[in-house]
């Protein structure tokens, strides 16, 4: 550091770039509130008895769910093909100011794909399969494999986009033939994967084997509310959470969610 430079004018400490931070973390907070708090109990549930319990997380990235799930003393293994993101989990690891987090958790490249040559079968507690079903080649075979890896009583966490949801956004975009093709289903899957309605994960789901205990709503109205009026309205961020919360359960706002959760048991 030169002698001219002061700490305080650090780029990475510049008050403006602090508060877009914190922005970004209240945004990010907002889109993952009801997953986190649907999955609550089901966590809870794992550690009856002072017991531990096992989760596998697919494409669980940098950690976003997997390092708040080993907070709660769970064992949790993140099968993701990406080494960047497994580095960057890692890091994030042992950045925890509680030293067991890292030592629950285990990072192991792979995919949906190959997941039983990393997984055990009957080895899982819960599954979290969070914005992964959307671009695997195919998801009825996908579920099949995550209900075999699962205990029986076993349970999985799934989190996909919306088919009906993104008509709309395609829509209002102007993009009206790529929105007719979301509708009928007939657009390609390219880097945003498949869209999928409520109808058609209960085929899914029941194909594989798996029942159905709850669907949520997610994110329905957070993508449409200016990120502006957010910053600027004092507790407007608050208020848009509660008002996720109250619609999360509600069977009519469920074509209307950008990402639908699913939770369902063997």
């Amino acid at each position: 550091m030169s002698g001219s430079e002061r700490p305080s004018e650090r780029p990475s400490e510049r008050p403006s770039e602090r508060r877009s931070e914190r922005r970004s973390e209240r945004r990010s907070a907002t889109r993952t509130a009801v997953v986190w708090e649907a999955l609550r109990p089901v966590l809870d549930g794992l550690g009856e008895g002072d017991l531990s319990g096992d989760v596998l997380d697919i494409g669980g990235g940098t950690g976003g769910f997997a390092v708040r799930v080993a907070e709660l003393g769970h064992r949790v293994r993140v099968v993701d093909p990406s080494p960047d993101a497994l580095a960057a989990l890692d890091r994030r690891a042992q950045e925890n100011p509680d030293p067991g987090v890292a030592e629950r958790l285990t990072a192991q490249q792979g995919d949906l794909s190959s997941l039983l040559e990393v997984a055990d079968p009957g080895s899982a507690d819960l599954v979290l399969c969070h914005g992964v079903l959307e671009v695997v080649d195919d998801p009825a075979a996908a579920l099949s494999t995550i209900a075999e890896v699962l205990r029986p009583g076993g349970t999985l966490s799934l989190l996909v986009a919306q088919r009906h949801a993104a008509v709309i956004a395609r829509a209002m975009a102007g993009h009206f033939q790529q929105a007719r093709a979301t509708l009928e289903g007939t657009d390609p899957v390219g880097r945003t994967g498949r869209r999928f309605t409520v109808e058609e994960l209960d085929d899914l789901l029941h194909g594989a084997g798996l029942s159905v205990q709850g669907v949520h709503a997610v994110r329905v109205f957070t993508d449409l509310v200016p990120g502006s009026l957010l910053d600027l309205e004092p507790g407007a961020h608050q208020a848009l959470l509660e008002l996720e919360h109250a619609v999360a359960q509600r069977r009519e706002y469920l074509s209307l969610a950008t990402q639908l959760h699913v939770l369902a048991t063997t």
